[in-house]
């Protein structure tokens, strides 16, 4: 009886410690994206230009090409400011722009208003630039962090900031509590939430800039392409030298979703 009753106890021991565990591990499924909020009221321009350079280097995923691997300009070695009224008299340019802020800005919501020569997308004859826009997904950068890296940019050389400073007054809805993002519903959603066909061949994209995943399939198992997504530092391909981003806000269903899919990919049209 006495053991009857130790044994018991031991079990209810372990489903009350195993319940605890659960509570106590975050959940990852359906979690949402945390966004910082930015109190506009409190800028300073010395303040908006570090933003700048802080988002250049992360969310903003722009080091991941701009550098001096050769993938796209490396915006930090020359004169941006200069670089950019050059570049607005050249024929070649089919922009609007009328002054280095306003280029800026173009050349990050409509990247193919201008290509550097020898940067455009394989077979465009510089015509098409790889760069996805960075206000649609999966960089979605708000106008503020827009404005902040054009900021650093025009900073960094040593040019006059023309960026002017949010003003919360106006109703500038950066600083608000950002709405939750929809649900996506599908690999196909996931996937475009998150730009992959922006560097990966697949789907109805054929871009270079990364590994052609339509038969990853045949050449990866499932628990390789999940890592490869997860953790895409830790495998490199050396003929591809621009690093994957990491995804931080991609929830465990999309991740799901979107590993499902590829693991189907086998190169087979037929």
């Amino acid at each position: 009886m006495n053991v009857l009753v130790k044994v018991l106890s031991f079990s209810v021991a372990l489903i009350l410690i195993f319940t605890g565990v659960a509570y106590v591990l975050p959940q990852m499924e359906g979690a949402a994206p945390e966004e910082t909020v930015v109190d506009v009221g409190e800028l300073t321009i010395e303040s908006f230009v570090a933003m700048g350079e802080e988002l250049y280097q992360g969310k903003g995923n722009c080091a991941l090409c701009h550098n001096d691997l050769g993938r796209a300009p490396d915006l930090l070695a020359f004169d941006v400011t200069r670089a950019s009224r050059e570049r607005m008299a050249d024929p070649r340019y089919q922009g609007a722009a009328s002054d280095v802020e306003g280029y800026l800005r173009e050349s990050m919501l409509q990247p193919s208003m201008y290509v550097v020569e020898g940067f455009g997308t394989k077979g465009s004859g510089d015509a098409e630039s790889p760069m996805p826009a960075v206000d649609k997904p999966p960089i979605q950068l708000s106008e503020l962090a827009i404005g902040a890296i054009i900021a650093y940019l025009q900073d960094k050389d040593g040019n006059p900031v023309t960026v002017a400073l949010p003003d919360a007054a106006a109703g500038n809805d950066d600083g608000a509590a950002p709405a939750l993002p929809a649900l996506v519903q599908s690999a196909e959603a996931a996937m475009a939430k998150y730009g992959c066909a922006a560097c990966h061949a697949i789907l109805q994209s054929a871009a270079t800039l990364g590994p052609g995943l339509n038969d990853i399939g045949s050449r990866q198992s499932i628990e390789q392409i999940r890592d490869s997504i997860v953790n895409p530092a830790a495998v490199i391909d050396e003929d591809y030298l621009v690093m994957m981003p990491e995804f931080p806000n991609m929830t465990l269903g999309e991740l799901k979703m979107i590993v499902g899919f590829l693991a189907k990919q086998s190169g087979d049209q037929s």
